[in-house]
């Protein structure tokens, strides 16, 4: 292993006491393989909270990094007291990964062309532009999996200020499959009403039916009929589709 010159890391880990950043890739390493010209990497460390005295920002994180060469380091750092939880990922840029996994609100941008798969997941709301950016971040998006139980606060003003043209309608061109089983009705509102969202006819649903039922307002709200009628298929495993159902998706396979 001393006389590698290229290493690809690809790695989720629990840490029991300390999160891997520049410092623990140095002295686990980097150190220990000199001859190293190539290092990329993919690392989500995850850790329980444990009255430490002190947590490093992202900042502290990106600085552990400043003598690496030949990459540009990405980090994006989340601490969550209640849970007594904080997870860490860290990346080589550009990102060549076809998925990309814990996004939160911290998300750090940028521009993922090789990824096709994305998990949001907060304890804090995803708002309007949190969305606007992920759409321009994954271009070429095909699944999203999205969990959020947390409103949006931003839900009354985004409604009533519709006709302003800095709220632009978000499309996701390339998306195929979408999962809202586990989120907050607000988001369903984000990806079905057509003043938010432009989806195309190629995605496949995956939902509660009473949800949805509440969403649609019985499926007869027609600021959410248009995206509706684009679904190519919905899995939300009623016990039995009443005929206007079906009537407000017509073109849609229903399981």
């Amino acid at each position: 292993m001393s006389n590698l010159e290229k290493l690809e890391l690809n790695v989720n880990i629990s840490m029991k006491t300390t999160i891997i950043d520049g410092n623990y890739f140095k002295t686990k390493i980097l150190n220990h393989m000199t001859k190293l010209d190539k290092f990329t990497f993919n690392i989500h460390s995850w850790f329980r909270l444990r009255n430490q005295v002190y947590l490093p920002s992202n900042e502290n994180i990106q600085h552990t990094f400043k003598n690496f060469k030949n990459n540009k380091i990405i980090s994006c750092v989340d601490y969550n007291p209640k849970n007594q939880y904080g997870h860490c990922h860290i990346y080589s840029y550009p990102y060549r990964l076809k998925y990309y996994k814990h996004i939160t609100n911290n998300f750090p941008g940028g521009l993922f062309k090789h990824v096709r798969h994305i998990y949001l997941f907060d304890r804090y709301p995803f708002e309007q532009d949190f969305f606007l950016q992920i759409s321009q971040s994954f271009p070429f998006v095909k699944k999203i999996y999205l969990k959020n139980y947390q409103p949006q606060n931003n839900k009354l003003y985004t409604e009533s200020n519709k006709d302003n043209q800095d709220l632009r309608i978000i499309k996701y061109s390339h998306l195929t499959e979408l999962t809202l089983n586990l989120v907050h009705d607000d988001y369903v509102e984000q990806f079905l009403l057509d003043t938010r969202t432009c989806l195309p006819n190629t995605v496949e649903l995956i939902i509660c039916y009473e949800q949805l039922k509440r969403v649609t307002h019985n499926f007869t709200r027609d600021t959410t009929r248009i995206n509706c009628v684009k679904l190519r298929s919905l899995c939300m495993l009623p016990d039995e589709i009443p005929k206007y159902v079906k009537d407000y998706f017509p073109h849609t396979k229903i399981y």
